[in-house]
């Protein structure tokens, strides 16, 4: 049984609306794992124009692991997005030049560092994710929500802003998934014991692999 090619662009036969999204970004500060896929309504090639605010001189970067799932609409902020906030003003004069261009000399905008979404994250319809956010493995968020606080793995979350309704499983489950990383596995492993990747986890821990 042969796994799906993790280069093709398109891994679903007739179908052009998901994609294996690491082979069609073009930004090097966006960093994807295999397998990780992008379903658009529209257009794949819109999972770009969704992470705003991205520009090359802050370095920031969007890392996101293996195995996740992400729909439609979904956009992320990043730090060039970010104004003062403890100043009197949060308004950009500098960026508009003439007499105001020495505004923030000796001052820099906040930054939250990069945004790193984990491995086996799934994520519903026209989630907005802030700058800096680290979403843990194996966490589901919720369809519109709006994430401004790290995200627990395993872990489910929905709202405005984004609270976490439950964990997904017992605490001593997810400590054992963290240790086991499957989504590390070689992908004839994987593909050897997707019966217990699709079941109740308490098979997996319970399996001499």
């Amino acid at each position: 049984m042969a796994a799906p090619n993790p280069t093709s662009i398109f891994p679903l036969k007739g179908y052009n609306r998901l994609c294996f999204l690491k082979n069609i970004i073009k930004n090097p500060n966006i960093i994807v794992g295999d397998y990780t896929y992008y379903d658009d309504f529209e257009d794949v090639y819109n999972f770009e124009k969704n992470v705003k605010y991205h520009f090359d001189f802050i370095g920031d970067k969007l890392i996101i692991g293996k195995f996740c799932m992400i729909a439609s609409d979904v956009c992320f902020i990043m730090n060039g997005g970010n104004h003062l906030t403890a100043s009197t003003s949060a308004y950009p004069f500098a960026i508009f030049g003439e007499d105001w261009q020495s505004a923030m000399d000796h001052k820099t905008y906040p930054t939250k560092g990069n945004t790193i979404v984990g491995n086996d994250v799934w994520i519903g319809n026209d989630v907005t994710i802030m700058p800096g956010i680290t979403i843990g493995d194996g966490a589901i968020i919720g369809a519109k929500s709006v994430v401004t606080k790290d995200v627990a793995p395993y872990s489910i979350i929905g709202g405005n802003p984004a609270k976490e309704i439950k964990m997904r499983f017992k605490t001593e489950v997810i400590e054992k998934l963290l240790l086991i990383k499957w989504w590390n596995w070689d992908v004839n492993k994987i593909t050897k014991h997707l019966s217990l990747l699709t079941s109740n986890p308490e098979n997996l821990l319970n399996t001499e692999l």
